[in-house]
């Protein structure tokens, strides 16, 4: 990632948050590390727009990196927000580019989610759903059958509304669940579904990893998940680069580049590693230029359906790929 034309990149996935705007619990609340996944993370605890997001993305070296487009993930906005959260993102003065996309939120399983997927499917750049399924807390555990598993019948009856409006899913489960989820996936192939933090592999004992590996596997069995190769931090904000170089070149050998999209996770993924770092991983285990451009830009620009019309414009001229 050093000289030349700057590196064209389409976020696949990061979040936004302004905290006199909306209500954050996880936020703005009382400070648990404990609950969180990544352990410490009172440095999120304050706005994070698209200054900072700019400031992140060319902390390694001002123009080496072009974001052309970025999709906005839900940031777990207070729940009876999550349409207010929607309409923040629709409204006036955004660059061009930022969120150009936006996976909102809705609540399977309740009664009102028929009516709120409606009223999201109808903003202009909703492009798909993240309700995250009801998940054990740790390997060897189980939930289902429970209300919110992803063996819930009310449940799995609002994520098959998703097609019906042209959404697609995001998948955000630990390792230990994803062979459940690829059973919800074969279950309904009409519904796209993009997995999140390459399936986050916390454990990794080999043992950890086997379960991790044997679920991937599941997953990509299923012709309609593509994953997100992103989020690679672990508790305490360790970053454990040989383990996760491992991760990125086996994710990448299972799904391969066609289904394969790069996502920063900014602000979280900071508690661990610059952004730089993070697309350094990515692009390392990408040697072939044509399979970078696919998990860099491609990919993601055609999943989230992000026209040029709606990318960063850009100078003329050519941009790299690593």
């Amino acid at each position: 990632m050093k000289g030349g034309a700057p590196l064209a990149i389409v976020d696949a996935h990061h979040h936004l948050w302004q905290l006199d705007r909306g209500h954050y619990p996880w936020l703005q609340d009382a400070y648990q590390p404990a609950a969180f996944f990544l352990g410490d993370y009172r440095a999120l605890r304050h706005d994070y727009l698209p200054a900072q997001y700019r400031r992140d993305t060319q902390a390694d070296g001002a123009g080496r990196v072009a974001v052309l487009a970025t999709v906005h993930v839900e940031a777990e906005r207070d729940r009876a927000e999550a349409v207010a959260e929607t309409a923040w993102l629709h409204g006036p003065g955004w660059p061009q580019g930022i969120a150009a996309a936006v996976v909102a939120y809705a609540p399977f399983g309740t009664p009102g989610c028929a009516a709120l997927l409606a009223r999201q499917a109808g903003f202009a750049r909703v492009r798909g759903i993240r309700c995250k399924p009801l998940c054990a807390v740790g390997p060897g555990g189980s939930v289902a059958g429970q209300a919110g598993s992803m063996q819930d019948q009310a449940w799995l009856d609002d994520l098959a509304r998703l097609p019906r409006h042209g959404l697609s899913w995001d998948l955000r489960v630990p390792f230990w669940h994803l062979r459940e989820a690829a059973q919800v996936a074969a279950a309904l192939p009409d519904l796209r579904i993009a997995l999140n933090h390459t399936g986050l592999p916390l454990d990794r004992s080999d043992t950890g990893l086997a379960q991790w590996r044997h679920g991937m596997e599941a997953l990509a069995a299923c012709p309609n998940v593509m994953v997100k190769l992103s989020e690679f931090g672990l508790p305490g904000g360790r970053w454990d680069a040989p383990g996760n170089r491992r991760i990125v070149r086996e994710a990448l050998a299972i799904f391969g580049p066609e289904r394969a999209m790069f996502g920063s996770n900014l602000p979280v993924a900071s508690l661990s590693a610059s952004f730089g770092t993070v697309l350094g991983l990515v692009c390392e285990a990408l040697p072939d230029p044509a399979a970078r451009a696919r998990v860099l830009a491609g990919n993601a620009a055609r999943f989230y359906r992000i026209a040029d019309a709606d990318m960063a414009p850009q100078p003329v001229g050519r941009f790299r790929f690593c």
